[in-house]
């Protein structure tokens, strides 16, 4: 679904109130990206932390803490090194994703006398099969929350208002995204049967040139049961 500028905005502004908080910048050598806290299901075990494969496995991979994400203030560090928390990522190159179980995540801060304050993607609207095959050649709004890269080193919350089209059985932003949006999540909107409109967090941004493709949440939900290792 193509929307006009002011219902985009609008979009835009209520997935920043909604899961603003399950966004985490990511960096490994050199490479900056985004991952995000998604909840497969009302069970706690169900959270993981999600992003691109490409972004992780190398030596010095590190998470920030945004402070908003975190409670009591000030007691938490400012990044996580990927080789204090156990579990590691689980690296799928073939779907383009990575998958850390967020068990570790929380004894990390347990140790540590800080607890998380997220809000992860709800399993109630990651796109099914039915979602991703509704689109198609013509260009429908996406939304992209991801942690930019300014030019002092911040990484401030962004959100980039792009167009995604289906060619095939591939799924493409359209355009090339800034620094730090690799492993970003991407919201579209749809209508339903009864003609309500409802949001979808269609999957996560992989690398690209000039375009960006999508691993879809039907890919992603393929991978979350699994092990971890490079498959």
């Amino acid at each position: 679904m193509l929307l006009d500028s002011d219902a985009e905005s609008d979009v835009a502004y209520e997935l920043c109130q909604v899961v603003g908080r399950a966004i985490l910048p990511y960096r490994s050598s050199g490479d900056f990206g985004t991952a995000f806290f998604f909840q497969g299901g009302d069970d706690p075990v169900g959270e993981s932390l999600l992003t691109a494969a490409d972004l992780v496995g190398a030596p010095g991979g590190e998470l920030g803490l945004r402070s908003s994400v975190t409670e009591p203030a000030g007691v938490a560090p400012a990044v996580v090194a990927e080789a204090e928390i156990v579990p590691g990522w689980a690296r799928f190159p073939g779907d383009g994703v990575a998958v850390l179980p967020t068990a570790g995540l929380h004894r990390y801060a347990g140790d540590g006398g800080w607890r998380w304050r997220v809000q992860p993607v709800p399993a109630e609207i990651a796109a099914g099969p039915e979602v991703v095959a509704r689109l198609g050649a013509d260009a429908s709004s996406a939304f992209v929350l991801a942690l930019g890269v300014r030019e002092d080193g911040s990484r401030p919350l962004e959100v980039a208002i792009e167009r995604v089209v289906r060619d095939g059985d591939a799924v493409l932003i359209t355009t090339q995204l800034p620094p730090g949006y690799v492993g970003a999540p991407v919201f579209i909107v749809q209508a339903g049967a009864t003609g309500e409109v409802s949001p979808y967090c269609l999957g996560l941004v992989l690398p690209g040139v000039g375009e960006h493709p999508v691993a879809t949440f039907d890919r992603i939900r393929a991978v979350l049961p699994a092990t971890p290792g490079d498959v």
